[in-house]
């Protein structure tokens, strides 16, 4: 159930008797031969079957996110980081004004970590709002998933290969880790990972990432509950 799909009088009939919320951050930035949006489509995806499950209302995506290194790839819009922390502190301020108190943050991208720092800080004002912060490539679910089939998760690699996020054919080789000498800019970072794949398979069985897809959603799921 998302807010594009409702008006103000059915949030507020929502809001009645639950207040629970889930925020989706993306970002739109190189992936390779996947979609310049699938930090967003994934994480829409599970928030989705979530909602599906549990009727949680969604709010709307924040479609851009902090992805500096990727400026020498054209489609990559990036943040400042400065205004990703501020926007998303202010979407929750607004959220909690309205009398949602239990808010899952759906983070479908790294470069956006620096937000949950943030959050925590409006937590601590905030003494009876209640946060979770799930960023899915980075949960131990998923990384066993991958860990059962001898698999490393990578940016832009298998691990993201859903159907939704495809949006050209993908190479059947592997690709070979690059070496990375630390913090880079955005043009030495192309120069680093050429096709802005991060390393490993471009894709696998679709029976790995369904596996993938239910081990995310069991954990959401489980946060939804807020116990």
């Amino acid at each position: 159930m998302r807010f594009e799909d409702l008006n103000w009088f059915d949030v507020q009939s929502y809001l009645q008797h639950d207040d629970r919320l889930i925020l989706v951050l993306g970002s739109c930035e190189q992936h390779g031969y996947l979609s310049l949006l699938t930090d967003v489509k994934i994480s829409q995806s599970l928030a989705d079957a979530a909602s599906q499950r549990t009727g949680v209302l969604i709010a709307p995506p924040l479609n851009f996110g902090c992805s500096p290194y990727f400026m020498a790839y054209p489609g990559t819009l990036s943040l400042r980081a400065s205004t990703l922390l501020d926007t998303v502190e202010d979407l929750t301020r607004s959220a909690y004004r309205h009398g949602f108190r239990r808010v899952v943050v759906l983070n479908g991208h790294g470069g956006n970590d620096g937000a949950r720092a943030r959050l925590y800080e409006v937590a601590s004002e905030l003494h009876d709002l209640r946060l979770a912060w799930y960023a899915w490539f980075q949960s131990h679910s998923v990384l066993e998933v991958a860990q059962q089939h001898g698999l490393k998760p990578a940016h832009a690699s298998w691990l993201e290969a859903f159907t939704i996020t495809r949006v050209s054919e993908l190479p059947e080789v592997e690709k070979v880790p690059p070496h990375v000498p630390g913090l880079l800019g955005a043009d030495e970072a192309r120069q680093v990972y050429s096709d802005g794949v991060f390393g490993g398979p471009y894709q696998v069985d679709e029976a790995i990432m369904q596996e993938v897809f239910a081990a995310a959603l069991q954990d959401i799921l489980v946060l939804l509950k807020f116990e």
